[in-house]
This record gives structure tokens, sequence and C-alpha cells, in this order.
């Protein structure tokens, strides 16, 4: 079950949260305009107690008595000795107490509350009272017009929201286009105009990884091709020698016919496993791996390997890693890596030839140096030698092409570096720096 889109989030969060706060504006507005309701009928109450203080004699209310029920306040007057000189008429027909209390005051008659205002003045007591009924329907009402505001604007801020959220989603929108548009053919990069700032990390990266692809495919495309050139000559050569052994007139020929075939089939062999090994150790196939191996025990086991081609050859390997040199890497990919220099050593370097491999402590790093006694290589062609498939030397002797580009993959795999330099025995010496293992020790 796919996670809710951004754009369903931020609604979901983002409208409950305005309803609530519409909630609660609303019944703050609710109650404030209440109490300002009743302030102002208090201050009605007073008002008219007070314009009676003064007065003389005190007439009854204007109008036929059927506009004089409709008024909501009744007016009560004693004088000095106790006695009413004045009651208005309500259609309530209620009597307020005998006994006023001065100022503001709540009391119940005849079952019903009243607000009552009494003064002292003249000599006599004014008392002027309003229904609670009539004042809490009066300031409910201008509640709810108070309310009317928010109820109208709500929708339209409700859409605003809406229409802000989809805005604001507009870029990741069209980043989300624009990578839908992307194939292995196209690999460019995602435009990173006008994005905004939470938005441009996620775009760089992208873009990042989409230039990490655009550089493997071509080194995919570029190696594809490179093998497809040089499988194409010893094919060709595996085809005319068995043409050579369908040929063959006596067993002696053909023996000779076979001896070149299986030959050439070793070559290819070692060819494809070459090109196997190169792909399975490029920067882009995999990262190194996370465990810490001793660069010492690797380097004694690919010489034991090697021993019996350097005896045929009648050379000499000589390894110095008397001391663990623990660095973190893929065991199996460092092995092939001093595996390809003894042998490139080997190749290179004539019959009974001393080959030296030693690994050290450098600093921060361990160092594994591959030296011999041949003929080493010229300084301008150091740089050329990590190509692939390229060979300076022919004949049974001259190898794939590929094992210092597989060192150089290797190497660069494992965030380490590579040399070339003139060895103490005359001939060349290549040395590999790899990061020593996080806690090891000299």
């Amino acid at each position: 079950m796919s996670a809710p889109s951004i754009r369903a989030r931020l609604l979901l969060s983002l409208l409950p949260l305005f309803i609530l706060a519409e909630a609660v504006i609303g019944t703050v507005s609710y109650r404030y305009v209440l109490r300002e309701s009743h302030e102002l009928f208090d201050y009605h109450l007073r008002q008219m107690a007070l314009s009676l203080r003064d007065q003389g004699a005190v007439l009854p209310p204007p109008g036929p008595p059927e506009d004089r029920e409709q008024f909501d306040f009744v007016v009560q007057i004693w004088s000095a000795d106790g006695s009413k000189i004045y009651l208005s008429h309500t259609r309530s027909r209620a009597r307020l107490p005998e006994r006023a209390t001065l100022g503001f005051a709540d009391v119940v008659a005849d079952g019903e509350r009243w607000r009552v205002y009494s003064t002292l003045a003249g000599g006599r007591v004014i008392q002027v009272g309003q229904p609670f009924e009539v004042r809490e329907r009066i300031a409910a009402a201008a509640a709810l017009r108070s309310l009317t505001p928010l109820l109208i604007f709500a929708p339209v801020v409700a859409l605003a929201i809406w229409w802000l959220v989809g805005h604001s989603l507009r870029p990741v929108e069209r980043i989300a286009t624009e990578l839908r548009r992307r194939d292995a053919q196209r690999l460019d990069p995602v435009p990173e105009e006008q994005l905004p700032t939470e938005v441009e990390p996620m775009v760089r990266s992208l873009n990042g990884l989409l230039e990490r692809l655009r550089r493997a495919f071509a080194a995919q495309r570029a190696f594809v091709a490179d093998a497809a050139h040089e499988l194409r000559t010893p094919i060709a050569a595996l085809k005319l020698q068995a043409g050579l052994v369908a040929r063959a007139r006596d067993d002696a020929s053909r023996s000779a016919a076979l001896v070149e075939l299986n030959a050439g089939i070793d070559r290819s062999a070692h060819l494809i496993d070459q090109l196997l090994t190169l792909a399975r150790s490029e920067p882009e196939a995999l990262a190194a791996a996370g465990a810490s191996v001793d660069l010492a025990r690797i380097a004694g086991n690919a010489v034991a390997e090697m021993l019996p081609l350097a005896q045929a050859r009648g050379s000499r390997i000589e390894l110095s890693a008397a001391q663990p040199a623990a660095v973190r890497g893929d065991e199996k990919a460092l092995q092939s890596l001093v595996r390809n220099l003894v042998d490139n050593a080997l190749r290179h370097t004539p019959g009974g030839s001393r080959i030296e491999v030693e690994v050290a402590a450098d600093g921060d790093a361990v160092r594994l140096s591959v030296d011999d006694d041949g003929p080493g290589i010229p300084v301008e062609e150091r740089d050329r030698v990590f190509d692939r498939f390229y060979g300076r030397s022919v004949g049974d002797d001259a190898g794939s092409g590929l094992g210092l580009a597989i060192v150089k993959a290797v190497v660069e795999r494992h965030d380490g570096r590579i040399e070339l330099a003139q060895s103490a025995l005359g001939g060349l010496r290549v040395a590999v720096h790899l990061p020593r293992a996080a806690g090891a020790t000299a």
C-alpha cells in the first residue's frame, strides 16, 4: 500500500488545523461579543435610571397599552417613605422586589431572572430592570452576526490553502515529470533553476546519480566494444588453427597444430577470465566491502599461486610481509590485484628474473610494492599502460593487455592510489597505497 502523497498530507494537516483555528476564534469572538453586549445593556440600564433621577413628576409611559406591552424594561420608583409612586407596564407583568439593592443586582421575580440597577436620588429610589431572556436573545443575535465573516471566508481560505499547497508542490511535480522522461539514452541533468531551498539538495543528488549512471553506461559500452574488438583476433586465430588441424596430412603435423590450437584456447580463456575480472573490479560495479582483511596474508596466498609459473620460467619471487597489514576491502579483488601485478612482472621480464613483493605500513596507509629486474617501462608510456588492451610485448608473453587495467580498477574501488617508478633492482617498481583499516596498528 503506497503512502499518502505530500499534497494529501499537507491538506489533511492544514485543513483540520484551519477548522480548529476557526472554531477557537469563533468561540472566543462569540463569548467576547456576549460580554460586550451585556456590558452595553448594563450601561443602558444605568443611563435610564440616571435620566429619571432629576425629573419631578414621573409621567406614565406614552402610547396605547398595546405599545407599552412591548417595552422590555421595568421601571419602579419609590418615595422616601417607601410608597411606590411609579411602575411601568410590561408584557410580562412582572413585579420587581419591594426592596432595592443600590447598584447592579441579579434578581428573580415570579420565576424570571432580571438584571436590575437601582439608585437613590432626590429622596426617591429609582429601579430599572431588564429580563435576562431578552438580554441573552439580543446578545446572542449580535454574537452570531459577528461570526458571519468567519463563516463566509472559511470556504475561501480553504480553497486558498488547497491552491497554495498545489502551487508550492509544483516544482516537485516538474521534477517528477522530468525524471519520467529519462531513460538509458537520456541521462542529462534535471534543470536546477528556480528550485525551493528544500528541494535543491535532492535535485543535485539526483543529477549526481544521473551523471554516475551516464559514466557507467559509457564505460560499459566502451568495455563491450573493446572486448568485442579484442576477442575477434583470437577467435579468428582459433578458427585458422582448427583448419590446420583438419588439413594435417600426418600425425606430426596434426600434433603440432593441436599444440598451437590448445595454446590459442588457453590465451582466449585467459583473456575472457581477465575481462570478467575487470568487469567485477570496475569502481562503478560495487563499493568496496566493509570487512577488514590482512593484505600481507592475501599477498602471501597470491604469490603461492604464481610460484609454479615463476618456477617454470626459472624466475624467483621473494615476499617481505612480516607484520599483519589490515585494510578494509574485498579479499578476492585484492588477491586479484596482487596476482595480476606478479603476473605482469613475470610476463615482462626474461626467464631467471628476480621479483620482490613487499607489504609494509606507510603512515595511515598500507603499501604493496612489486619490484622486478626487467627492462622496465619508459616514462612516456607509464600513463598508457593502465589503458585496457594496451600491450607492450608480442608473442606468447603478450598477455591480454588487461592486467594493469584490473589493478587500477581495484585500487580505485578501494580509494587507493598507484604509482610506477624505477625499481632499485633496475626494472619497474609498482607501488599501491591502500587506506589502513580503522583501529589497525602499525
